[in-house]
């Protein structure tokens, strides 16, 4: 559609002016989101399932190879395992197998291996408070509030020396499953 303007010089000429006309547009976007219940541990997802999470690590320090017992806690973004989860979602922290479970002689239900020398362990255990009187057993569990607040799981270890250990790095891995 076009606008015709009418236009007249002075000399007498009749001009047309043609501008063309515009019409607004309107349209629209659609936005859409889908949620699914999840859990962040120390800050990090897995959103999917199938990705592995940091849960912390504990450290026992540097003592000398005659050393009784060493105690440590886990850390993960802080004093503790950091969790948070869906309104709704019942947590448990499930604290599976260390790669020397049954290891080595001491007090401990868990063991360290020496880095260099292979048969050689540092027993520990790990426990649900600080006077480290309950014992997270193999396969023990912690359950999590449903309210989806955040929440900061301490958990604390203890080393124990035994006769004959070398000078050395000790380590060992266990698996740590948040079951929904």
């Amino acid at each position: 559609m076009f606008n015709i303007r009418y236009c007249a010089k002075v000399s007498g000429i009749l001009c047309f002016v043609s501008t063309a006309s515009y019409a607004d547009i309107t349209g629209s976007i659609d936005a859409t989101i889908t949620l699914t219940t999840g859990c962040v541990v120390n800050a990090q997802s897995a959103d999917d399932g199938s990705a592995s999470v940091d849960f912390g690590e504990i450290d026992f320090g540097s003592h000398n190879t005659l050393f009784t017992q060493a105690d440590g806690e886990v850390t993960g973004t802080g004093a503790g395992i950091a969790v948070q989860c869906s309104p709704g979602v019942s947590p448990v922290l499930v604290f599976n197998a260390g790669q020397n479970d049954g290891s080595g002689s001491g007090g401990g239900n868990r063991a360290m291996e020496h880095t260099v020398t292979a048969g050689q362990y540092v027993t520990y255990s790990l426990f649900s408070d600080a006077g480290r009187s309950t014992v997270i057993p193999i396969g023990g569990n912690i359950a999590l509030a449903t309210d989806g607040s955040a929440q900061v799981v301490p958990v604390y270890g203890r080393a124990y020396g035994a006769t004959g250990l070398i000078a050395g790095t000790y380590t060992d891995v266990i698996t740590v499953v948040l079951e929904l």
